[in-house]
């Protein structure tokens, strides 16, 4: 018997919660609201991200809460954090870690002999190719920036990232991989004989197939990972710091979470089987940016469809 077709709640690899660096006392913002960093540079612009109680880590490290696998950024580079203080508001701080590039607040080169710097609203922190704002956000206010996030970079159908976005991160990260030597994997997802659920089935369940394939997707993947739907039933995955191996063993676990679900029917209708097709690829010597190794990797997609569709092909050696 076959199980329903549920997203998994496990993760391609979970990250752990990053370390709390020292308190130290500064200024707080009265009233309702909560702080939050907004990403003014980097993917996707516009995201919130609430400090919440634990704060946040930055760095190319996985624990951090705040990934960003580059070479220019530490593995713990920086940590923001809210501080309390005695019958005031908690007030927010940033420490450099003692990263190699530096962090800058407003321009100024923060280290770690400056200990924990105390945060205003407006305030800009950077460090790599990121750049992030400080906020204090009431309800409405982030609101309106989960709203904008969501209509300019997300596919409105399935909740992953739209074409623009996803073809963006590929471009930004072959561009990193190609100039530091650090691996990258992509992985072309197709649906198998989707046309046929749309005629036989109609439109309300390939609607309901794409989306529930992206919440499959969505549940397999790290947090520096990015998937978005590139058009009609394929959807393209981007895997930093990823070698071909690692991305070849998650594409057939996806395949096999298809194949061994159901989508249940419409109003009394039998469920519905389906299959997927992958292409995977590392980015190679020869690759000199995103659109190459997305090239590839379709070569290996259509030798997947030509070999009888519901199997995982790679390009090259992994």
């Amino acid at each position: 018997m076959t199980e329903p077709f549920n997203p998994p709640t496990g993760t391609f690899e979970d990250d752990d919660p990053s370390t709390i660096c020292g308190l130290v006392k500064g200024d707080g913002v009265t009233g309702q609201g909560d702080w939050a960093l907004i990403r003014y540079l980097g993917n996707p612009v516009g995201e919130v991200l609430p400090l919440g109680q634990a704060g946040l880590g930055l760095g190319r490290a996985r624990e951090n809460r705040i990934y960003l696998p580059e070479p220019e950024v530490s593995r713990y580079h920086a940590k923001v954090e809210l501080v309390p203080q005695v019958g005031l508001p908690a007030v927010p701080m940033v420490m450099d870690l003692g990263s190699t590039n530096g962090t800058f607040l407003n321009g100024r080169h923060l280290t770690p002999v400056d200990g924990p710097v105390a945060l205003k609203h407006g305030d800009v922190l950077r460090l790599g190719a990121h750049a992030f704002k400080i906020k204090h956000l009431d309800e409405l206010e982030r609101s309106y920036h989960e709203t904008v996030l969501s209509q300019t970079t997300l596919d409105h159908l399935t909740g992953v990232g739209n074409r623009a976005s996803v073809l963006a991160f590929l471009e930004k990260h072959a561009d990193l991989s190609r100039r530091h030597h650090r691996p990258l994997a992509v992985i072309l997802c197709d649906l198998d004989h989707f046309k046929a659920v749309n005629d036989v089935h109609g439109h309300a369940a390939g609607d309901r197939a794409l989306q529930a394939f992206a919440g499959l997707v969505q549940g397999r993947l790290r947090s520096c990972d990015h998937v978005g739907r590139i058009g009609g039933e394929e959807f393209l995955v981007v895997l930093p710091e990823t070698a071909g191996r690692a991305a070849l063993a998650l594409a057939e676990a996806l395949r096999q979470s298809v194949t061994g679900a159901t989508l249940p029917g419409a109003g009394g209708e039998a469920p519905i089987q389906l299959s997927c097709s992958f292409g995977v690829v590392q980015m190679g010597e020869l690759d000199a940016d995103g659109s190459s190794l997305l090239a590839r990797a379709d070569v290996a997609l259509y030798r997947a469809k030509g070999q009888g569709r519901n199997r995982v092909e790679f390009d090259g050696t992994p």
